[in-house]
């Protein structure tokens, strides 16, 4: 089975000869490799800001919201436990990265948002890369789109819900040991 770019014409040939089973373990092989190169990429963006790789998630996962969003919220957000979210916020806080405001709706608690000066740095940071990957996209239809999109949700759903299953195992694993 060829590696090659679906996007080429020898490609899109060889493609139309595959089962969907071959399809199917490229994909699997396609998204493993991709989450490898993203893992290498993210690191090279955190060392290239003077972040760390979790930072670099977090500013990225605040970055999606609609607006200020709590410290639990980002445990939640990131898979941290709420004492590791607290810290990492500390940290984003003293770098100038995040500003923490009062919650107007509770007092007790403050809410956590990307400071301007910060998401003007890491956007300018994310100028040629996003360009990169804009380029690869530029060559899919609109329908292809749709398709890639769709998967990408989905398969975030999926992972989402695994690393919640794969938590609760470990979470259940610690208390029954624990208890012997």
């Amino acid at each position: 089975m060829s590696t090659n770019s679906p996007r080429t014409g020898e490609a899109r040939d060889q493609q139309a000869e595959w089962s969907r089973a071959e399809l199917l373990a490229r994909i699997v092989t396609e998204s493993q490799r991709h989450y490898a190169d993203y893992s290498l990429f993210n690191q090279a963006m955190a060392d290239h800001v003077g972040l760390h790789p979790t930072d670099m998630q977090c500013i990225a996962l605040l970055d999606m919201e609609p607006g200020p969003v709590s410290t639990g919220d980002i445990a939640r957000l990131t898979g941290l436990t709420s004492g590791s979210a607290t810290r990492l916020v500390d940290r984003l806080v003293k770098a100038g990265i995040v500003e923490r405001h009062a919650d107007p709706h509770d007092r007790r608690r403050s809410l956590v948002a990307l400071a301007p000066e910060a998401r003007e740095r890491i956007g300018a940071a994310w100028d040629t890369p996003g360009r990169a990957f804009g380029a690869v996209l530029e060559s899919y239809s609109d329908a292809e789109l749709g398709v890639i999109a769709d998967y990408l949700h989905r398969a975030a759903e999926v992972g989402r819900a695994q690393a919640q299953r794969l938590n609760a195992g470990a979470e259940a694993e610690a208390d029954a040991d624990a208890t012997a």
